[in-house]
């Protein structure tokens, strides 16, 4: 999952208080097929979903699992993208489902990688200090902005009413994370007379941040780490010079998402399902991703076992995720370009992050019950969240909402119409006691520790998580499989006679940007 660039998923658990939601809409299966199928079409193939749940069990899904284990451990213990372990984590992928049955497809895309020239906050009594230069803002002049700093009087910096009384023109403006976006603070401090600006983070790790868009100020803008950014609060207070040198270039790069869908089903019907591939440079990837694309692996194989489907199922590996939601981000501005294909997509489900330690139960909040959505959610996709919350509330599975911010590979989708929905175990966010309650646990520290860490391997992924998220995503596989007419009122195997045939990438196609530090580092 990409770094936190807005703060998501809070700790509000006002659903859940009764347990589970007896105003949620069934899941589509609850429905029966959705209705008789036409003159000229075939019989309606019903999978048995609770059934197909149970093949989809914990040993399999760990048995991918460890192979992306051994497959980070030969190849500088990372699976990122572009590096040999994200290449090697693709073949097997693909040998895997080929083995199935399924004919698999490389999707290749291009994008400008932002290659990081300096990323650094100097002291002028020596001390340096690692800062990210935020997404969106404009790189320092080669050596830095050199100038005292300055404090706001409330921390945060978010107002012009933080730096009154305050002497800030020509000054580096040094402020706390927190109450509103980096954006507000960048612009606040340079409407002051700041010429840069660094924000610090309110946990211990490197703030990885964004301005949310071009052109918002002109001044550069770095996060860094909570006990660094302290340190460097005292210095300015000490009347300390600083020094912010954050400077960039582009290369182009190429990567590519691994695809492969179901012989069976109709093809104007296309449930689809994702979960990225790669993990960061600094550790193993394991829950974020390996959970999502084992899961989903093993969804995979035990589908191809069933010869006859309603609808066609297609399976996304995600390329370069970790440096911005790219590869899918290519994927649908590519089908979106195609007249019709997107059209095909009746719904999709991403899987990112579903075996974290402290894990919750998270349910993307399609129907906006517990979280406003930022973007317009498109019609459909509150009821692909109630297929997987029904299969909770079937199950007696205590679950929570998790905010529909696009924080994930399905942004793409929904931004262009197509509904969605998807689960989460949880990143970053404080476990609550609310949440003990209901999934066990620690409260106070992280659904997980290791998150974009070297810890995140193989010995800290939940069984107790994939076991509980596995056959979630087997069910409703099997459910929108046979019917989504609760979602796009089309029900029953179609017109055999109109056949698309499986969709195929052109000849690559670019997109977007990715960042890196040095060798590689994600930007998002």
């Amino acid at each position: 999952m990409t770094a936190r660039r807005t703060t998501t998923l809070a700790g509000a658990l006002a659903v859940l208080v009764l347990g589970t939601s007896a105003l949620l809409a069934p899941p589509a299966t609850a429905h029966g097929p959705g209705g008789k199928p036409g003159p000229g079409h075939g019989p309606v193939h019903t999978i048995d979903a609770e059934r197909f749940a149970r093949q989809v069990t914990t040993r399999g899904v760990w048995r991918h699992l460890e192979e992306l284990q051994r497959i980070a451990d030969r190849n500088d213990g990372n699976r990122a993208a572009l590096t040999e372990g994200y290449e090697a984590s693709a073949r097997y992928v693909e040998r895997t489902l080929q083995r199935a049955g399924y004919t698999t497809t490389r999707d290749p895309f291009t994008f400008g990688l932002e290659v990081v020239d300096a990323a650094s906050l100097a002291l002028g009594t020596g001390e340096t200090y690692e800062v990210d230069q935020m997404l969106y803002a404009p790189s320092s002049p080669e050596g830095g902005v050199t100038a005292p700093g300055s404090l706001p009087t409330d921390t945060t910096g978010c107002t012009a009413d933080s730096w009154a009384g305050v002497e800030v023109t020509g000054t580096i403006a040094v402020v706390s994370r927190g109450v509103c976006a980096f954006a507000d603070k960048a612009v606040a401090a340079e409407a002051a007379g700041a010429v840069g600006v660094v924000v610090y983070n309110n946990v211990e790790e490197l703030l990885f941040g964004t301005l949310g868009a071009e052109g918002l100020v002109s001044v550069p803008v770095a996060g860094m780490g909570q006990a660094d950014g302290l340190a460097v609060v005292e210095a300015v207070a000490a009347g300390v010079t600083l020094t912010l040198d954050t400077r960039f270039h582009t290369e182009e790069r190429e990567s590519f998402n691994v695809v492969a869908e179901t012989r069976a089903g109709r093809d104007d019907n296309v449930v689809m399902l994702g979960a990225h591939l790669d993990g960061v440079e600094e550790g193993p990837g394991m829950n974020d991703n390996g959970s999502g694309s084992a899961v989903l692996l093993e969804v995979a194989v035990q589908l191809a076992k069933q010869k006859k489907l309603n609808n066609t199922v297609r399976f996304a590996w995600w390329g370069a995720e970790e440096l911005g939601l790219i590869g899918s981000t290519a994927y649908v501005d590519e089908l979106a370009g195609q007249e019709g294909e997107l059209d095909r997509i009746a719904t999709y489900l991403n899987f990112d992050m579903v075996g974290s330690p402290n894990y919750i139960i998270g349910v993307y909040d399609a129907d906006q019950s517990t979280y406003e959505a930022p973007v317009e959610v498109p019609e459909g996709s509150a009821q692909t969240e109630a297929v997987l919350t029904g299969w909770f509330d079937r199950t007696g599975q205590p679950w929570v909402d998790t905010e529909f911010s696009g924080r994930s590979d399905y942004q793409a989708f929904i931004l262009n119409g197509v509904p969605a929905s998807g689960l989460f175990t949880g990143a970053d966010d404080i476990k609550t006691e609310e949440e003990v309650a209901l999934f066990g646990g620690t409260a106070g520290i992280r659904h997980d520790p290791n998150y974009h860490t070297v810890g995140d391997d193989l010995s800290n992924v939940s069984r107790e998580a994939i076991g509980i998220m596995a056959p979630a995503v087997a069910f409703a596989t099997a459910s929108l499989a046979t019917d989504t007419s609760a979602i796009n009122g089309v029900s029953g195997p179609g017109d055999q006679g109109h056949h698309h045939g499986p969709w195929k990438p052109g000849k690559g196609h670019g997109h977007g940007r990715g960042h890196e530090h040095g060798t590689l580092q994600r930007a998002s």
